[in-house]
């Protein structure tokens, strides 16, 4: 089946003009899932505007902390205490992404880890856009029993070697992005990218080095619960376009933004807002930075007509939100 697939991607294929010239296939390994998490790995493939590879790059990367996961990765301490730290790989990292899109699968994960490990050093990831394979596989209407790596690499016969080590997965995700995309060209199918923004403000909690390797990390720390007391005021209802922002207002947050996320919502929340981790016919606003993105807030928000601002509207709203009637 993969010579089959082979010998139909060396046919000619009309390329969209539209489409990006080149492409950076990125995987990283961390430390958990958290945004405090680090980065301990990193591998990038760059290709061409039709895939073809043009080389290949792996690091691993010293995190200064517990290794987290090693079942997963298994990057013990032992291995990262002689490996680079990140402002150390950052500049040739960010000539591996230069003037290309970042492609990674769940790429907002790849990219959010990516931008924070950029602003701890004071410096900006050069990418621009993003394209995630799992989107990408989803316009295409590929009959996947999931959305797992390992399902995409098995529908286009890629064998996977070393699954969660970075260099393996990034050959991997490239293998199966090049037919993925030759499928894209030849439907006429639009190439679900998006802006990345990279981040201006951001805070992150000291985590301490743990001498003894591994042994304390626990898995219930890889997303720490963010808790914000109730919203003490009753929703008035739908953000008017001209007027201000009112106490007890419902806020919905899609995509990235150039401020942290979490940021945006303790802003949110001291201002007297309420804020919703999912979109409804109750919900007052949803701030993104791309309303054309498809997701699933972005297309709930069309349906039941809520209101959409950008980033930088909202935080000039944020300024002027008027008391609660209750």
């Amino acid at each position: 089946m993969l010579e089959d697939r082979t010998t139909a991607a060396s046919s000619p294929t009309a390329w969209p003009a539209a489409y990006p010239l080149g492409y950076a296939v990125v995987d990283v390994e961390t430390t958990g899932l958290a945004r405090d998490d680090r980065i301990i790995s990193a591998a990038v493939y760059r290709l061409d505007a039709r895939g073809e590879v043009e080389d290949q790059w792996y690091t691993m990367v010293n995190p200064e902390r517990d290794p987290g996961p090693v079942w997963i990765h298994g990057l013990t301490s032992k291995m990262l205490e002689g490996a680079p730290l990140f402002q150390d790989i950052a500049e040739e990292f960010a000539s591996r992404l230069q003037d290309r899109v970042l492609v990674a699968h769940n790429a907002v994960f790849d990219w959010q880890m990516i931008a924070r490990e950029y602003a701890r050093a004071k410096l900006e990831a050069p990418v621009r856009q993003r394209l995630c394979t799992i989107a990408l596989s989803k316009e295409l209407g590929l009959p996947l029993p999931n959305h797992k790596l390992e399902s995409l690499a098995a529908h286009f016969g890629v064998v996977q070697q070393r699954a969660h080590h970075a260099l393996d997965d990034a050959r991997v995700l490239a293998e199966a992005f090049r037919p993925s995309l030759r499928a894209a060209a030849e439907g006429d199918v639009r190439l679900p990218l998006l802006e990345c923004r990279p981040l201006t403000e951001w805070t992150d909690r000291p985590v301490p080095r743990q001498s003894g390797g591994y042994g304390g990390y626990r898995p219930t720390s890889w997303r720490p619960a963010r808790k914000r007391p109730a919203c003490p005021y009753p929703n008035p209802g739908r953000y008017e376009d001209g007027k201000p922002l009112k106490q007890g207002m419902r806020i919905a947050f899609s995509g990235d933004t150039s401020v942290e996320r979490d940021l945006l919502e303790d802003r949110a929340t001291e201002a007297g807002l309420h804020v919703a981790t999912s979109l409804s016919r109750l919900t007052s606003l949803l701030v993104t930075n791309d309303p054309d993105s498809g997701t699933s807030k972005v297309v709930k928000a069309r349906q039941f007509g809520t209101p959409v601002v950008d980033e930088a509207a909202f935080g000039q709203l944020l300024r002027d939100v008027e008391p609660s009637d209750g």
